[in-house]
């Protein structure tokens, strides 16, 4: 599986291009600004975007899918707990953002939802806690895990739809999953769920509380 990430817009979050193979089809995860960015990428790798997936409805991950669903025609994705946050303008001036165009969502995700996409089969896992409607993906060995978890940290729950005990229940469901698990988190470094486990804080106290 090809993974590329670039970090974009000024919170730098991650978007990820994900394919199966060079000159295929690919996905792209989270385009949060920058689309003439990630649209150069995506050509430089050769690749044909198939389908746009969103972790979750904040702006900072989802400004750039208007301009990437017209560029390209892919079928955009997110769950319905979000679909509320996707153009709203209250948010977008809470967080200092302006909007680039509406949002609008082709398909709207399942829990243990299968997605078919580049080549690979990918797991949903409705992961609420940062926003009602978060999800992470999941194949084989590898999470896209949103803004739940971080390489040291958490996501942040006072957000509109974000929830305290939601996200430790969420973060539990993660600590199910395999060590070697490589998780590609919406902002900042790669790292795993071993990693996490054991270095983590937020992680270290639920798996001590056992919640």
């Amino acid at each position: 599986m090809i993974i590329d990430c670039l970090s974009v817009g000024p919170f730098e979050s991650n978007c990820y291009i994900v394919a199966d193979e060079a000159g295929g089809n690919c996905m792209v995860i989270d385009p949060g600004e920058e689309e003439n960015v990630i649209l150069k990428r995506v050509k430089e790798l050769g690749l044909t975007v198939e389908s746009i997936l969103l972790t979750h409805g904040h702006p900072d991950h989802v400004m750039a899918a208007p301009a990437v669903k017209a560029a390209t025609g892919a079928r955009l994705m997110i769950h319905p707990g979000d679909k509320g946050l996707l153009n709203n303008k209250m948010l977008n001036l809470m967080l200092g953002v302006k909007s680039h165009g509406d949002v609008v969502p082709d398909e709207l995700l399942d829990d243990g939802q299968q997605i078919q996409a580049a080549g690979s089969s990918f797991r949903v896992m409705h992961t609420p806690g940062h926003s009602e409607g978060s999800i992470c993906l999941v194949s084989g060995d590898v999470l896209f895990s949103g803004d739940l978890l971080f390489a040291g940290g958490i996501g942040r729950y006072d957000l509109p739809g974000g929830d305290e005990r939601k996200i430790m229940q969420s973060l539990g469901m993660l600590l199910e999953l395999d060590d070697q698990i490589k998780v590609y988190p919406g902002h900042g470094p790669q790292t795993s769920i071993g990693a996490e486990r054991r270095g983590n804080f937020y992680l270290m106290n639920l798996f001590k509380e056992g919640r």
